[in-house]
């Protein structure tokens, strides 16, 4: 099969590598899927361009896609044969070889079936960011009739949070940086958006929510964004954060936390507990399937310009997920 590997991290153009490489059998509890579609995600291009040291001596990145089954290793039942399915975690924890590739054979706890109504392209939208955005919303119980804040509501994340809100029966504020992000955490559902560059979040959010807060906040930037959180989420409220770029290693006021008894929870999809993970998966094909759904494809590549994908990934101006198609 053809595929895209790399032996040592750096430059996108510099390290990663297209050619043939022996296309893997499903081994047992496993599928063998035809790759339609990688979505590329900044986690993706982080490991490939390092520093930190590789896990594995030769890594095809690329951890989503979508695809259609081919083949069943030993204990899988036929009958998957032949389905359009969508999947994560393709390169993590335990796999050296991910989606950038003509073929995949991944634990059919990975998979999830696609709706034909839903293109490959969209399918390999999913996986991580979906995924992340479900287990953030839900970490901390049920979003229907509460109020939910989403920072970053125009993100990869932070769209499929705001959309999978709205979906649960929440009411959703989202913080955008610009007009134009906020016009797409609108069509994603956002009852009430706040441009952070024009307006204090904090000030805005109070006036939305009479002076209550938020139930609960799902967040981009933890370090960045604790002084405004703690000023925006009521007493037994909570807050997942599945980044904090903005301060590494942030002071955490203690007794403001106990304070307001408030709940915060770190999201990382790998290791999150398989029941979450395959709620999330079951709970994301539902709703694509209703059709009342923005899958956002940045972008479309051949696998033999991953590194043109992954180098729009690092640009930073990419609105939706960056796919490449074998």
């Amino acid at each position: 099969m053809k595929a895209i590997w790399y032996d040592r991290t750096g430059p996108a153009r510099e390290v990663l590598e297209h050619g043939d490489r022996p296309t893997p059998d499903p081994g047992h509890g496993q599928a063998l899927i035809r790759v339609k579609a990688s979505g590329v995600n900044p986690s993706d291009a982080g490991m490939r361009a390092g520093p930190a040291a590789m896990a594995y001596p030769r890594i095809t990145p690329n951890s989503d896609g979508a695809g259609v089954v081919e083949a069943v290793g030993p204990g899988v039942a036929a009958t998957w044969v032949g389905k359009r399915v969508w999947f994560y975690n393709g390169q993590r924890n335990g796999r050296a070889f991910g989606s950038a590739a003509e073929y995949i054979e991944l634990d059919t706890d990975l998979l999830m079936e696609l709706p034909d109504s839903v293109s490959f392209a969209e399918g390999a939208t999913l996986g991580i960011p979906c995924m992340t955005a479900h287990r953030s919303l839900f970490v901390a119980g049920p979003v229907q009739g509460r109020t939910v804040l989403v920072t970053g509501g125009a993100g990869a994340v932070g769209h499929y949070a705001v959309q999978l809100a709205k979906w649960a029966g929440a009411t959703v504020i989202a913080t955008v940086s610009s007009e134009e992000k906020a016009d797409r955490a609108r069509a994603g559902g956002a009852d009430h958006v706040i441009d952070y560059r024009q307006e204090k979040v904090a000030r805005r959010v109070r006036e939305l929510t009479g002076g209550e807060g938020v139930h609960h906040v799902v967040d981009v930037d933890f370090g960045g964004n604790i002084a405004t959180t703690l000023q925006v989420v009521r007493v037994n409220g909570s807050v997942a954060f599945y980044a904090t770029k903005g301060a590494r290693e942030p002071v955490v006021p203690a007794g403001a936390l106990m304070g307001l008894n408030l709940g915060v929870h770190g999201v990382y999809l790998p290791i999150s507990p398989p029941e979450a993970r395959k709620r999330a998966q079951q709970d994301i094909t539902r709703w694509i399937g209703t059709g009342e759904r923005i899958l956002s494809v940045a972008g479309r590549f051949p696998l033999e310009d991953c590194a043109g994908a992954h180098e729009l990934v690092e640009a930073g101006s990419k609105v939706g997920t960056v796919v490449v198609e074998p």
